[in-house]
């Protein structure tokens, strides 16, 4: 078990943040999902016991959230959002500082440093003042301090929030290659839709502090019977001409088609079409809702 809570509520003056949250998650790389307000960042301050919750139980790593909060620090790594580095400080010292707090000799922190600045692309800046980095540079040197004491467990909160294209692509994708490569358990947290189906294969959904839906990615995207995405060798023209005969709808999407069939019949129709008027299809798959879909529908239900 990576994480678990029963029945945690947790409030602040007259706002609940967390309502009777009760959750298990199993290690591997699990999106953080909810609106403004749903008691995400509760919920990593929970899981880092960094507050004091009201009522309930709960571990992390095996480890209870009430008696054992230096254990579970020393044991998970934690990107936070804002920005968290002390300035006048080179990059490798504050890497190593990082890994002293969780419990390595300073030579071990140090080494280990290097290491991880190297992973994250930072080897030839390791040297260099952290006010100095770019804001893509700072992330990928928080990245490393939470990384540095090799954790069973990184917790991101909106790690690519306001970052442009490239730095945000540099933090996806060592996200993904320490989850589905290194084998680190990951919860990222973010608004950031694509963001999270690019690394995460699980997701949990919160709203108003409760839990409205969990589970695998994929097998939370409904497939739609009536709906393929289709694509052509050739020049679909005469392809969608026919399919508008037999009642279908066809519209350009991407480098192919979305195809509605009409009801009561099956994916043999587009094939049966493409015979008829010599087309080749490459590519033919029912449509499946998007993860935008899914999270906007679990929080409709509130």
């Amino acid at each position: 078990m990576l994480f678990q809570l029963n029945n945690v509520k947790k409030t602040y003056g007259r706002v609940t943040a967390l309502k009777d949250l009760s959750v298990e998650v199993q290690p591997g790389a699990i999106g953080l999902l909810g609106p403004n307000g749903a008691g995400k960042t509760t919920l990593i301050r929970t899981l880092l016991g960094l507050i004091n919750i009201d009522a309930g139980t709960g571990s992390v790593l095996g480890m209870d959230i009430r008696s054992a909060r230096l254990d579970v620090r020393q044991a998970v790594g934690f990107v936070p959002e804002d920005e968290c580095l002390f300035p006048a400080v080179v990059g490798v010292d504050f890497v190593a500082y990082a890994g002293e707090l969780s419990g390595m000799s300073r030579s071990d922190a140090l080494q280990r440093a290097h290491e991880v600045l190297d992973y994250v692309g930072l080897g030839e800046a390791r040297y260099r003042r952290v006010e100095t980095y770019s804001t893509g540079m700072k992330q990928r040197l928080k990245l490393a301090s939470a990384i540095v004491h090799d954790p069973k467990l990184l917790i991101l909160d909106e790690p690519t929030n306001g970052m442009d294209p490239d730095g945000r692509r540099d933090i996806l994708e060592l996200a993904r290659d320490l989850a589905h490569n290194k084998g680190m358990s990951l919860l990222f947290s973010s608004h950031l839709l694509p963001d999270v189906e690019t690394v995460c294969d699980h997701v949990v959904v919160l709203g108003r502090g409760q839990l409205l839906a969990q589970g695998r990615i994929q097998d939370m995207k409904q497939v739609h019977l009536r709906f393929f995405e289709v694509r052509l060798k050739d020049d679909p023209k005469r392809f969608v001409q026919h399919l508008q005969t037999l009642g279908c709808s066809a519209e350009p999407r991407d480098d192919g088609l979305l195809v509605q069939i009409p009801a009561g019949q099956t994916q043999a129709l587009l094939w049966q079409t493409a015979a008829a008027t010599g087309g080749q299809i490459r590519y033919l798959r029912p449509q499946r809702s998007t993860l935008e879909e899914v999270f906007l529908k679990a929080v409709a239900e509130v």
